[in-house]
């Protein structure tokens, strides 16, 4: 089996010769490996691609020249299986007839090389048979679902075709380095010719002469569509570059995704596509499963539903009445087991709210937990919860910050409290509840004194570094130095502050402006954001229940119908 990473291989003449041949997509969960062979500075889908292939039993390698990172990792293949097919295919920039010929002869190399690597000879007649018998593929596929997404950016793996068809979605295009279907051209007269001017001819990647135009071709697809998602990989800095400028003229709603290529990747992936799908009026798979037969549903006079939010710190919990009171709510700390941390949640709840479970007419799950609670009729991300929530307690809000325990989130509502855009830090623990109670457990303070004490500073200190174990390293050099704790902790605080407005300002800093999460009880971090604002933010007297409020509502409106 032969493994390959490009649009831009020539896959088919390896299929003519009876070989096996394989787009590779890293799902790895570390890069063990290609840390002790590569620069870490490497982009992680070539290190992800290494891994993989020290997993996997490969009989080579074909690679395009597409970046500098591919050649790192061309080199690394080498060194590290000197027995085995890897190869290098030089790719022409220019798509003109000089690249198109100067692309089968180095097509045509690359044949002879293998042909004397694996003792197999290169029939041209099979391979014209193998194009002509080919089904022809469409470049524009019809979405089955009733929203259709457009993917662009570089090598959106099958992940985000298999999320988006869960949830009721089709991609209408994938233009992404790694894009699913191309069209394959046949010519008798000149057969190799066609099918090089037919790979060439593809919707060119960033490094191609053609890449000049990609804003004009990617308008013309954009018609298409009801939304895009842009992806990156990181250290991928082209691609970025190139969703900054179609950001600023694009009419199209966007969401961009960077990943690392790895399966903790996945949780984050589906949250954001689930959130961007909701935003823009999904019928998400399964809606509200229709399990009303079997409770107590007492229609326009008496109903009850619960809104559950599953986080890394709290699992929140919000029974609502018809009349959108909120009858009771219960914050528990989430255990070890997020499904039971629930249920001792709903125990709590339906006891406070002298109620039982048949009494209620829908839950709605939300947050990182949500999939993992059994009794939950639907699910819905915590992006779109929080706007509902937010916009419940007070319909002036336009911008959301909130920090829980594992994450951080800024939210831009409209008049109407859906969800205009969302960003996400959700792949470290900077500036969010447990980097606080990390510092708390430095300074040998509980975590519910740490922002009071802030308010007491006197002195200035700034912690340069966000990262939570170079950031512990800092405070405690800080204490080295005998500096006061409120001061440490103020230091902390603004530089939580920092992190959030960086977020906020990706979302557009329209007021009024509030705060949701654990992190908004801390008087310290709320007073450094208010500075680093400009402005007040609106904090609603339980502010770890705003989630779940969302998902009340959710509830309410899928049970009346």
């Amino acid at each position: 089996m032969l493994g390959y990473i490009c649009k831009y291989a020539p896959v088919e003449i390896f299929e003519s010769m009876g070989e096996t041949i394989k787009r590779i997509e890293p799902q790895v969960t570390n890069f063990t490996q290609a840390d002790m062979r590569m620069h870490p500075n490497i982009c992680s889908f070539a290190k992800g691609v290494l891994e993989e292939v020290m997993q996997s039993d490969y009989d080579g390698i074909v690679l395009t020249t597409c970046c500098d990172s591919i050649r790192r990792l061309y080199d690394v293949l080498k060194e590290e299986f000197p027995d085995k097919f890897i190869y290098m295919l030089d790719t022409p920039r220019i798509t003109k007839e000089a690249g198109i010929a100067l692309y089968e002869r180095r097509i045509r190399d690359m044949i002879r090389a293998y042909e004397e690597y694996s003792g197999k000879t290169f029939d041209e007649e099979a391979f014209a048979k193998l194009l002509r018998e080919r089904d022809e593929e469409e470049q524009l596929a019809v979405a089955s679902g009733r929203l259709n997404i457009g993917i662009l950016g570089a090598r959106a793996n099958e992940e985000i075709h298999r999320i988006l068809e869960s949830q009721g979605a089709g991609a209408a295009f994938d233009l992404t380095c790694t894009g699913l279907g191309r069209k394959l051209l046949y010519e008798p007269e000149a057969v190799m010719t066609g099918y090089v001017r037919g790979l060439l001819s593809q919707f060119p990647c960033m490094r191609m002469e053609q890449a000049s135009g990609r804003d004009e071709l990617i308008r013309r697809y954009a018609d298409s569509v009801d939304g895009i998602i842009y992806h990156t990989v990181q250290f991928c800095d082209n691609y970025a570059y190139e969703y900054a400028w179609l950001k600023n003229w694009m009419k199209k709603p966007m969401l961009l995704l960077e990943t690392d290529y790895t399966k903790q990747s996945e949780g984050q992936i589906l949250t954001r596509i689930q959130a961007f799908l909701e935003s823009l009026g999904s019928d998400r798979d399964g809606a509200a499963k229709q399990q009303k037969s079997d409770r107590q549903m007492k229609g326009a006079e008496k109903m009850y539903v619960m809104g559950i939010d599953s986080g890394s710190t709290s699992t929140n919990a919000v029974i609502m009445n018809e009349i959108k009171e909120i009858v009771a709510f219960s914050v528990v700390r989430t255990g070890a087991k997020s499904g039971e941390s629930a249920a001792k949640a709903l125990e709590d709840l339906l006891l406070k709210a002298g109620l039982k479970k048949e009494d209620l007419a829908l839950i709605v799950s939300t947050g990182y937990g949500r999939v993992s609670i059994s009794f939950a009729d639907e699910n819905v991300t915590e992006i779109s919860c929080h706007g509902k929530g937010a916009h419940y307690f007070n319909p002036n809000i336009r911008t959301i910050l909130d920090i829980g325990g594992q994450d951080s989130k800024a939210i831009h509502l409209n008049e109407e409290g859906e969800v205009k855009d969302f960003v996400m830090n959700d792949k470290c623990a900077a500036g969010t509840g447990r980097f606080l109670e990390m510092i708390a457990r430095t300074l040998e303070i509980d975590i519910a004194e740490l922002g009071a004490i802030a308010l007491t500073s006197t002195e200035k200190i700034e912690i340069t570094s966000m990262c939570s174990v170079f950031a512990e390293s800092e405070v405690i050099s800080l204490i080295a130095n005998n500096k006061e704790k409120a001061d440490i902790a103020n230091g902390v605080c603004h530089a939580i502050a920092g992190k959030a407005y960086s977020l906020l300002r990706r979302v557009g800093l329209e007021p009024d402006f509030m705060m949701t999460g654990g992190v908004a009880k801390n008087p310290g971090v709320v007073r450094a954001v208010e500075e680093k604002i400009g402005a007040k933010l609106y904090i609603c007297p339980e502010p770890e229940i705003v989630g779940a409020t969302g998902a009340a509502l959710y509830a309410l409106e899928r049970a009346r119908g």
